[in-house]
């Protein structure tokens, strides 16, 4: 009987995702880890190892500079017949939002591919259709759909809609995925691919298998959802998603909240969220202005890039065009508006606060960073924070660095006027908690009226389902104060 042998390699980071990252091929197992030979100080580097079958020995595989597919790997799977092993790969060493390429290899000669080529954006997850094609799920403007890519060089989207897909299974026939959107949660559905592939003109139907919250949806007015486009200051189209309320009525006139995105690159997709939810947001009788501003994908890797060493820069026009554009309909109350985000978007919020001039009535910040100095000390991913800021505050002559700094919402605390809502988990070591709480202690000081929400916990996300529900009733409660 053939045994077969994984060896556990040292390194202080395992490999990314699932088990799916380890393969088991006639030639031996394949892994992909995060090298441990770098200290803290350095960037995390990736790197694919080959273990061959009785053998302790570790053979690196061939890397071919020229192509520059060097950095970050994700192994995943071999094709059916045995000949391709394909996996994501970002070129880029320390840079977490590079482009996400679906690359593959033949195990027979090493011949390598870049398959997704074709897309401008990341491939988020992949499976083998058959021995030359794969399936992927990609998001290009706004919407998360499957592609079919074949290793001769080809591709073709297999859906369309104002939803999003996450693939799940494939089978010979089918792809099962999940399907969700701003105003449905997750439902299985299943695609035919060879009638997919077949569709010259338009696109084949997903066959919805579960119908889980379809008793629940009965029951409930739920908010649209529209896509807008705006012109931004730089002459350039931005899409962004308008979520109107429960029988909105155009006569009337409704507070108006700007939704701002984490990541920093994180798409606003038709995503749906249990936290930071537009059907519950919007049902308090609200409009959202959720944008896609400068510095997510979907729009090409050039927009995607156009935030590192730049938080204070033309993301933050995209968003009072998002906001300033919308404020022309008659519907919209222009003296009751809110602003509102995590993370990135929480950081939005802190510099929003700032630069607002008057704009907004409500702030609510979650997980947000205050002072980037304290950031670039705190946070546990330090490579990150390397490449996003442009290096450390101490480099005077780093010009990308020294903007990053200059940028701090804590430095325009001195203008801040307007209600805030602090929020942040304990347990949150890519954000501290301090971050919040020297927030709140700012506004306070500085006679703002502001409070400040603690979950001891809870980490850069709220998991727990009785913290989520009072995360619900603060969230709403705040912005019903002041813009009611």
């Amino acid at each position: 009987m053939r045994r077969r042998y994984i060896y556990q390699l040292a390194a202080t980071i395992l490999p990314y995702g699932t088990g799916n990252d380890t393969v088991d091929h006639d030639l031996g197992i394949f892994t992909s880890l995060r090298t441990a030979k770098k200290v803290l100080r350095d960037y995390v580097k990736g790197g694919d190892f080959y273990c061959p079958v009785y053998s302790f020995s570790i053979m690196y595989l061939p890397v071919d500079n020229d192509l520059d597919y060097e950095s970050d790997r994700q192994i995943n799977v071999y094709s059916p017949d045995g000949k391709w092993i394909a996996w994501l790969s970002m070129a880029r060493d320390g840079y977490e939002s590079d482009e996400n390429r679906l690359m593959a290899m033949n195990m027979e000669t090493g011949e390598k591919k870049f398959i997704s080529h074709f897309l401008d954006t990341n491939i988020d997850e992949f499976a083998w259709y058959n021995d030359s094609v794969l399936l992927g799920t990609a998001v290009i403007q706004g919407t998360v759909h499957l592609w079919a890519m074949g290793l001769e060089g080809w591709c073709a989207k297999m859906t369309e809609g104002q939803f999003d897909v996450a693939l799940g299974d494939v089978s010979d026939h089918y792809a099962y995925l999940l399907r969700h959107s701003m105003r449905e949660a997750n439902e299985v559905c299943k695609l035919d691919i060879a009638k997919a592939l077949e569709k010259i003109d338009g696109y084949i139907e997903l066959t919805q298998l579960t119908h889980e919250n379809d008793n629940i949806y009965n029951q409930i007015e739920r908010s649209t959802v529209v896509p807008r486009w705006q012109k931004t200051t730089d002459g350039k189209q931005m899409l962004t998603w308008i979520i109107y309320p429960p029988h909105f009525d155009p006569s009337k006139k409704y507070p108006t909240i700007l939704y701002c995105e984490g990541g920093p690159q994180s798409p606003v997709s038709q995503f749906w969220s249990f936290r930071w939810n537009f059907m519950m947001m919007s049902a308090g009788d609200y409009i959202i202005v959720a944008p896609n501003r400068r510095g997510l994908p979907g729009f090409g890797m050039e927009w995607n890039e156009e935030i590192s060493g730049d938080y204070g820069g033309q993301c933050m026009k995209d968003y009072f065009t998002a906001i300033d554009e919308f404020c022309n309909e008659p519907y919209v109350d222009k003296d009751h508006l809110g602003c509102v985000g995590a993370s990135f978007g929480g950081f939005s919020v802190y510099w929003i606060a700032g630069h607002h001039d008057g704009r907004f009535k409500a702030f609510i910040a979650h997980d947000g960073i205050f002072n980037m100095e304290m950031q670039y000390l705190e946070t546990e991913e330090k490579w990150f924070a390397n490449w996003d800021m442009g290096g450390a505050y101490w480099e005077k002559d780093n010009k990308i660095a020294q903007r990053t700094f200059a940028n701090s919402p804590h430095k325009f605390v001195d203008k801040w006027d307007t209600p805030i809502l602090c929020i942040h988990g304990e347990k949150d070591y890519r954000i501290l908690a301090n971050q919040a709480m020297a927030a709140f202690d700012a506004a306070k000081m500085r006679g703002v009226p502001a409070e400040l929400l603690i979950f001891p916990d809870e980490n850069h996300w709220v998991l727990k389902p009785q913290n989520g529900i009072l995360w619900q009733r603060e969230f709403r409660n705040w912005l019903d104060r002041w813009l009611k």
